[in-house]
């Protein structure tokens, strides 16, 4: 039986709003989890319990982490999906923060014993958080993708119905058994650039977090995410304007995003894999130009 393991039992939570986020394939670019552990950060948010049961994850997939270092001792971390309070005296809830690797199996159970937990807590609404991989420019608003139990939930958010057919990750299922169990439930992804897949994407995590804030009723802090926003944008700018084909094709993305800002941005061009390509053939050979050594000012793409 998938259980969690409880560290301690809060009391008085008001109103409690679950926030969930899973790395891997939910989570382009670390967009969502980025957003989840900002809000951790600026709320002090402190973890009550988690799923850690083996029968969640596979190991060969989502490996332990052992550290061999003088101090580590050679404990090994095995992975986990943990669960934060997160008190907001400024608003009227407080928030339950659910971050950690997808699991690998029993997800039915897993979802199941997730609501039986956030029921128990007295939590009256889910909001998952995810991003993806999508055929949309680095400067262009992000303009999120929702959907809701309640289409009011959304008001305001100028997001995107979703169009999607195809597998669904943990973050979907949860949703859905939300919704099932009759809680409100609302679900938000932010798309990211393909061609910077390979590092983290804090404009993409400040527009869930925002979002999160007019869902929730909770406001945060993400002057954080909003300098490293800016500063992402400058280099990947300055990387694109210095390669002729990378520019021509995020100028096509452009384009497309202008005259159909409306379209799914999963279907406007089949470059994604050509455009991170292109990025990343770029970087490396002004690498080798500069004699091995990257510049400070330039994205690094592995």
């Amino acid at each position: 039986m998938i259980s969690p393991r409880w560290e301690r039992r809060p009391e008085g939570l008001r109103r409690p709003a679950a926030v969930a986020a899973f790395l891997g394939w939910n989570d382009a670019a670390g967009a969502a989890s980025t957003a989840v552990a900002l809000v951790g950060k600026q709320l002090g948010a402190s973890r009550i319990a988690v799923f850690d049961d083996e029968e969640l994850f596979d190991y060969g997939t989502v490996r332990p982490t052992i550290d061999l270092s003088e101090s580590g001792g050679g404990a090994i971390d095995w992975p986990k999906i943990e669960i934060y309070e997160a008190r907001t005296p400024g608003a009227d809830r407080d928030l339950l923060l659910m971050v950690g690797p997808e699991p690998s199996l029993r997800w039915r159970s897993f979802c199941a014993a997730v609501t039986e937990l956030l029921e128990e807590l007295g939590a009256d609404l889910m909001v998952t958080l995810g991003s993806l991989l999508a055929d949309v420019p680095h400067g262009r608003p992000v303009r999120l993708t929702g959907m809701a139990s309640d289409p009011e939930l959304l008001a305001g958010l100028g997001t995107r119905q979703p169009a999607y057919r195809g597998p669904t990750g943990i973050v979907g299922t949860l949703h859905q058994s939300a919704c099932d169990r009759g809680m409100q439930a609302v679900s938000l992804w932010a798309p990211v650039p393909h061609y910077t897949a390979n590092v983290m994407d804090p404009k993409g995590a400040l527009a869930l977090v925002r979002a999160l804030e007019a869902v929730s009723g909770v406001s945060v802090d993400a002057s954080e995410l909003e300098d490293a926003t800016t500063e992402h944008e400058r280099r990947v700018s300055r990387a694109v304007d210095a390669d002729p084909g990378l520019q021509d094709l995020v100028q096509r993305l452009e384009r497309a995003a202008d005259a159909e800002p409306g379209s799914d941005p999963s279907t406007l061009f089949g470059t994604g894999e050509d455009l991170a390509g292109e990025l990343e053939r770029f970087l490396r050979q002004r690498e080798r130009g500069a004699g091995g050594e990257p510049e400070d000012d330039d994205p690094q793409v592995p």
